[in-house]
């Protein structure tokens, strides 16, 4: 089995893994007491905290471990929002953020907060002109990521931090999807990280405040971690989580070359390989292992089940899948194809064979969905000399399937009419006429769901 999604979670890395066996035998005791038990486990966390801070480039009394990743977003959001209060309550995140900083984006939007979401190009990036137009007198806090954990196109961090530091607001990045790759450049206040993803275990985040960023912890607080995490220490996860992030980054340059290549390799296979494929993210400005790719006229999570047993484990950066019915925001931001979506994400040691035998099932399986869905059979009318496609009650990709086969029915210049009622088929439409040259006219209200307007150009 192959497993190819280490943007989710990566695999244990061996140096964290005997970390956490090595110290599961000392640092099981309280590291504020004095007794000798007490001294030891405080030895092996303000190590731990040492050596996590010179992985991500500030001081040690700046770096608190939290829980997980999310509790370090969320517990940064909160303290920094507080912290400057009298500033304003204006915030400012990108629209493909991570669904943690967006949920804390929504609750102080629910609390009396504004947020101002800036937009991505069709590659994923923000702009840094865009940022700095969404600034305001009363914004309290920008939130930028280092990289997308869908796509893998990395923001332009250190631009937009000197734009947030020349206007006086602190930027929080999270660098969940980038830190084992390296530190993150720039003159940022706040960043959160989340140690399984850079191979080290679960239940361990961080969460790093330069000194003089105005920052007011929320909730009950304790003694512990400077009063930014409550809660009794995880020591040896704590201490396997630095091991394991100082291992990653000090093999990440010759890695990155490799896996760089590997992906590089799906990027410009795929699309020779299987038909009608949408290959996204940025080309040049990714991290290395991650490729993303949407193929129309598949489903997603039947894709996902038909690798799954080919022996790959691949995920999707899309959630269109029947349980939720809904696109990726990250997607949706895009505005690219979000049905058929596959993200494949390369962990340290990927071997090149199994890439290659990745290479070699894809286009079957791919095959096979699409010969499962089966070819629909259409309802079309003409009515006003209007093609209309009646998709009602039917999930993406199959309005987009039935627009394909009846879009040669009309002649050049016709209107295709297409109803609908799955909200993915918002994006998706769109995103085939752009692959297709034809052109997206816009929607409408309809009596059910609605109408989509396609326009055929050639």
């Amino acid at each position: 089995m192959a497993y190819f999604d280490a943007a989710s979670s990566a695999p244990l890395h061996p140096v964290a893994r005997q970390a956490l066996q090595a110290s599961l035998d000392e640092g099981w005791a309280d590291p504020s007491r004095l007794y000798r038990e007490g001294r030891r486990a405080r030895l092996l966390l303000d190590a731990a905290r040492e050596a996590a801070a010179e992985a991500v480039g500030c001081r040690a009394d700046e770096l608190a471990f939290t829980s997980s990743g999310t509790k370090a977003v969320h517990s940064g959001i909160a303290g920094a929002l507080a912290g400057r209060h009298r500033v304003g309550r204006h915030l400012i995140v990108s629209a493909v953020e991570h669904s943690s900083v967006l949920h804390a984006a929504d609750a102080h939007e629910a609390g009396g907060g504004t947020v101002t979401q800036v937009a991505v190009d069709r590659a994923g990036a923000v702009s840094v002109p865009a940022y700095a137009d969404a600034l305001r007198p009363d914004t309290a806090l920008a939130c930028l990521q280092s990289a997308n954990h869908e796509v893998g196109t990395e923001q332009p961090v250190a631009e937009v931090a000197a734009v947030c530091r020349e206007a006086g607001v602190p930027l929080l990045v999270d660098a969940a999807q980038s830190l084992g790759w390296g530190r993150v450049e720039g003159d940022w206040s706040v960043l959160t990280g989340s140690a399984h993803k850079w191979g080290g275990p679960s239940g361990v985040g961080l969460l790093v405040v330069r000194k003089g960023v105005r920052f007011a912890a929320q909730g009950p607080v304790d003694e512990r971690e400077s009063g930014r995490a409550v809660g009794f220490e995880n020591i040896p996860a704590i201490v396997a989580a630095a091991a394991s992030l100082r291992a990653v980054q000090a093999e990440a340059a010759q890695e990155a070359l490799r896996l760089r290549e590997l992906a590089e390799r799906i990027r410009a296979r795929v699309p020779r390989l299987v038909p009608d494929v949408e290959v996204v993210g940025d080309p040049v400005r990714r991290l290395p292992g991650i490729v993303t790719f949407s193929c129309l006229y598949v489903d997603g999570e039947a894709l996902l089940h038909e690798l799954d047993r080919a022996g790959f484990s691949v995920s999707s950066g899309s959630s269109c899948t029947s349980s939720t019915l809904t696109p990726s925001h990250v997607l949706k931001a895009m505005g690219v194809l979000s049905e058929g979506n596959v993200r494949v994400s390369l962990p340290f040691g990927t071997p090149a064979q199994d890439v290659e035998r990745f290479l070699e099932a894809l286009p079957r399986a791919v095959t096979e969905v699409r010969e499962k869905l089966g070819a629909p059979v259409t309802e079309t009318a003409v009515r006003d000399d209007v093609l209309v496609v009646d998709s009602l009650g039917k999930r993406c990709p199959i309005p987009v399937i039935e627009l394909a086969k009846v879009i040669g029915e009309v002649p050049v210049g016709g209107i295709v009419r297409v109803l609908s009622d799955d909200e993915a088929a918002r994006l998706d439409i769109p995103a085939w006429c752009e692959m297709r040259g034809h052109e997206y006219v816009g929607e409408e209200p309809a009596e059910q769901g609605t109408a989509y307007l396609v326009r055929r150009v050639s």
